[in-house]
């Protein structure tokens, strides 16, 4: 059978093998062990969802939060609602990718598309994961400055080494750090909770800016793209098409349909912690911020306020120890964010390239590079130099995602790819409904800002024509690029039919020697199986 299936793909056929095939029992009176389904299988399945959603709370994610709440008030809620719903069914997407097909997002990238396009579309992964990292490192070097008030500038260089130090300790307990990690990032929450139950946003305002979107106010289409960059992140998509494989899923209709449903519940459950988190820290930085009896000190605060600033936030659950607590849970969400953006890196590369780096190494190279514009800016801009490099960082993302989402919404739609756990028609439309969406504001905000721009700097009209002939292109570029993928057609196949492509099976099955479900499995990726996940 192994044969078979080579000899069809040196033959030249473009289909690839995505499901090993396990031994078939030879006897009727060879007894199985019956596959149990149910809730009793769920906590197997846990661990991905929960790695993901750290991205979601990461120094990113709280910098846009704290600055849309302290420029908008609660106006932009709407942002923080329809991004984690769409981070909640595009993430499904790319673990029942991962699940249905045996292969992560960047693999089927690198089996999909030409040589050329495989390249740019590594390159611009690469870029995103390093775009991602920035917050990271940011967050990290505020977190230091708090703590030892040693200058941002010095912060960014010493992240270089915090995360191998990490890294190198999951060594003493994977489970331990995780659990460290985790209780320090939701101290983080319960701070804002306690908070937010403390200055009391109006529930009314809250519920208007959650379900009625508006955009007014300068700077409100750029704080919501970059909202929206640091929740929907393109890298995401490819992390967890690979985390799910390094559950053992059994390749049934059954068994990958129970698999996506425990994938989308704790997917589900992580993302709305995620949610109430943000909404949090958006409610809180607004109703501070937006108070009449504010002291100058913290309206200077609120008109350029950071993560190195924002911990008055909290001062009226905390008190003085306010800036402590929050320096460690911004350490701690800078750090576990990390370390998800380098196993990020690690299957992006892996995938493309078929390259595999040691783990302290990869996130070595991805740190350095993404430490120099954050010391450049942290040493020329300080503080507030840093904080907007954030913003900048999570626009980046934003315009990043269509060259991870359109390849997966294709892939997930696609019979070729996932056979019958493809889609369904309703899913298909509310996706690229979404999709398009934000692909559209991202076009419509890259163009119109850019023309502004143009229009209302100071330079020489030579640099303005010279700007002009450079970036017009590469915006047109962009625009056909996305053009390509969405309507290029799928070639290569994916799924195998498990009855089909097994001779056996058939045979089997008249006799009654075999529950077809027992027989075959998603391939159990040995290369994930050192993943630090929960078992």
């Amino acid at each position: 059978m192994e044969n078979q299936q080579q000899n069809q793909v040196n033959g030249g056929s473009k289909r690839i093998v995505a499901v090993a095939e396990s031994p078939l029992p030879s006897s009727n009176n060879e007894h199985h062990e019956p596959q149990k389904h149910g809730w009793k299988n769920f906590f197997a399945y846990v661990g991905p969802g929960f790695l993901v959603s750290l991205a979601y709370l990461d120094p990113g994610n709280l910098e846009t939060d704290l600055q849309a709440g302290a420029n908008h008030g609660y106006e932009l809620l709407w942002v923080i609602l329809i991004g984690l719903i769409f981070a909640l069914i595009i993430q499904s997407l790319a673990a029942n990718l991962g699940v249905s097909t045996g292969k992560h997002l960047s693999e089927l990238c690198r089996a999909e598309y030409p040589v050329f396009v495989k390249y740019c579309l590594w390159i611009l992964a690469e870029i995103a994961v390093i775009a991602a990292d920035i917050p990271e490192v940011i967050g990290t070097a505020f977190a230091l400055n708090i703590l030892f008030h040693i200058p941002v500038w010095v912060g960014v260089l010493c992240t270089g080494v915090s995360t191998l130090l990490f890294i190198g300790l999951q060594r003493y307990g994977v489970r331990k750090l995780e659990l460290l990690i985790a209780v320090l990032v939701f101290v983080m929450a319960a701070c804002f909770f306690g908070e937010m139950s403390y200055v009391k946003p109006p529930a009314k305002q809250v519920l208007k800016g959650m379900f009625i979107p508006k955009l007014n106010g300068n700077g409100a289409t750029a704080d919501a793209i970059a909202l929206l960059g640091a929740l929907v992140m393109p890298h995401n998509l490819f992390l967890h098409s690979a985390l799910v494989l390094s559950r053992k899923i059994p390749h049934s209709v059954r068994g990958i349909n129970d698999a996506c449903k425990y994938f989308l519940i704790e997917s589900g459950f992580a993302l709305f912690v995620a949610f109430l988190i943000n909404v949090a820290v958006i409610s809180v930085s607004g109703t501070v911020c937006g108070a009449d009896n504010l002291s100058q000190q913290n309206k200077d605060s609120c008109s350029d306020i950071t993560l190195n600033s924002a911990s008055f936030l909290l001062k009226n659950v905390l008190g003085k120890s306010s800036s402590t607590v929050y320096a460690i849970a911004l350490l701690a969400s800078g750090q576990s964010s990390t370390i998800t953006g380098t196993y990020a890196g690690q299957f992006i590369m892996q995938g493309f390239l078929d390259l595999k780096m040691k783990t302290w190494l990869r996130n070595l190279i991805t740190r350095l590079i993404a430490i120099t514009p954050s010391l450049v800016v942290s040493i020329i801009g300080g503080s507030s130099g840093a904080g907007r490099l954030i913003i900048i960082a999570s626009m980046i993302l934003s315009f990043e995602l269509p060259f991870a989402l359109i390849p997966l919404l294709k892939f997930s739609s696609s019979s070729t790819k996932l056979g019958p756990h493809k889609n369904s028609i309703y899913i298909i439309v509310i996706s690229w409904i979404l999709g398009l969406g934000i692909i559209g504001i991202n076009i419509y905000y890259l163009t119109t800002a850019f023309v502004d721009w143009l229009i209302h700097n100071n330079l020489p009209k030579v640099g303005n024509v010279f700007i002009g002939i450079v970036v017009f292109p590469l915006m047109a570029i962009y625009v056909l690029a996305v053009i390509y993928l969405m309507f290029r057609k799928d070639t290569v196949v994916t799924y195998i039919d498990p009855i089909k492509d097994n001779p056996n099976a058939q045979r089997y099955m008249e006799d009654g020697t075999n529950n077809v479900e027992l027989v075959d499995r998603v391939p159990y990726r040995e290369d994930l199986a050192d993943i630090p996940l929960p078992q």
